[in-house]
């Protein structure tokens, strides 16, 4: 839906379609995290072989593609990660956010991190690890649906209920886990729940055995991103969980936002 919002601001006159086609080309790896032939190119990226030649051939004269070890397909670049850097260092909420997440890791000896709000997703920016981690969650730049996602449904409670329940709506909803809720009346009582505690709660809805307290960034009241605390339920009965450390969170989340 985003995408949506910001292509009908854009001047089509000014809208370069082989360009838009080359990141559609880097965007298919995002949903297949292995090597990809032309072919398999082409296909996710709704273009033909000869153009998915010809722009994979660009990118990877550029680094931005990278042939796989035995000639197995194409990868994403190295360079891509220069990027990366670009962005993280010139975010000045990032920035303000680094000290403060590592003190808040330092307190709470469990993983924290800050996402980016980007509506019908969050993307974690900052990724600060405890002591048992998946490799997924260890890696900055990952996005997860909103509506299922504690720092998600912390930014959705500081919308108008009528644009938060669009953008749930709007979701595909597919479950992550068993665990992960779907049903839009029950996920719009986890956005009000927020708006009420301040803070929202995920059990098992990303990752199985994972429990995540967040709290919403703000701007003059408009939703940034979230400071996630997440530990383990062999550990921690959700309670207390709840009850140790969503008032940290909140305190980092308000030493963060204006």
């Amino acid at each position: 839906m985003k995408e949506q919002d910001e292509r009908d601001t854009v001047d089509e006159r000014l809208f370069l379609r082989s360009v838009a086609r080359a990141f559609q080309v880097l965007e298919v790896f995002g949903s297949q995290p292995y090597p990809l032939s032309l072919r398999e190119i082409a296909q996710a990226a709704g273009i033909d072989k000869s153009a998915a030649q010809r722009i994979s051939q660009t990118l990877l004269s550029l680094g931005y593609l990278e042939k796989a070890p035995n000639d197995a397909g194409l990868l994403p670049g190295k360079r891509l990660l220069d990027r990366s850097f670009d962005y993280l260092r010139t975010n000045p909420v990032i920035e303000r956010a680094t000290p403060i997440l590592l003190s808040l890791r330092e307190t709470a000896k469990e993983r924290v991190d800050f996402s980016l709000f980007d509506r019908a997703t969050i993307i974690y920016a900052l990724r600060l690890q405890s002591k048992r981690e998946t490799f997924f969650a260890t890696l900055a730049g990952r996005r997860i649906p909103t509506f299922s996602s504690s720092g998600g449904r912390a930014c959705l409670s500081y919308l108008d209920e009528t644009i938060a329940r669009h953008i749930i709506d709007s979701s595909e909803r597919r479950p992550q886990t068993p665990k992960t809720i779907t049903d839009p009346e029950i996920i719009m009582g986890k956005v009000r729940e927020a708006a009420r505690d301040g803070y929202a709660c995920a059990l098992e809805e990303s990752l199985i055995g994972e429990i995540v307290i967040a709290a919403a960034v703000t701007r003059g009241g408009t939703p940034l991103g979230a400071v996630h605390i997440a530990g383990s339920l062999s550990e921690w009965e959700e309670q207390e969980f709840r009850r140790r450390f969503a008032p940290l969170a909140i305190e980092a989340a308000r030493a963060l936002s204006d």
